[in-house]
């Protein structure tokens, strides 16, 4: 492998690694803060703790790569949970690594709210993870989730 190609992957890494901030609290010290210590859609309490309302295990994540079959008419994510208490329905188009745009989210069949997306990490096969920060008011959440169909 040749000197700009290894550089460039080296960069490319790094990129990955330092966008990987799933918490960004005020200390800078939350267990997400390099790597995804917890899967599922959570928040940071007040005490720092990792409180996870819906494990990974209990969310259905569905990837939809192009713009015919995706959310708002373009590609986009859905994860959903029928199962657990309480149940959701999230959609965001904003997929690209390190973007803030819009989603919405449906928490017990309650009414559609608009919140604010990051996405943290970035996916596109079945197995990747993604990672979206997602703001509504002062309440900031997380999901940290396995894509489980490519649509």
């Amino acid at each position: 492998m040749n000197t700009i190609k290894k550089l460039s992957l080296i960069i490319m890494v790094l990129c990955i690694v330092i966008s990987c901030n799933n918490d960004d609290d005020i200390n800078n010290d939350a267990t997400n803060e390099t790597q995804c210590n917890y899967q599922g859609f959570s928040y940071l309490d007040g005490d720092s703790n990792d409180q996870t309302l819906i494990s990974e295990t209990e969310l259905n994540t569905q990837y939809f790569p192009n713009a015919s079959n995706g959310p708002y008419g373009a590609p986009g994510i859905e994860i959903a949970s029928y199962i657990s208490s309480p149940t959701l329905f999230f959609t965001t188009n904003t997929i690209d690594l390190n973007t803030t745009g819009t989603g919405l989210i449906t928490i017990d069949g309650g009414q559609e709210q608009s919140v604010i997306v990051t996405c943290q990490l970035a996916g596109v096969a079945i197995g990747d993870e993604v990672r979206f920060d997602v703001v509504y008011g002062s309440i900031e959440v997380e999901f940290c989730v396995i894509i489980d169909e490519v649509l």
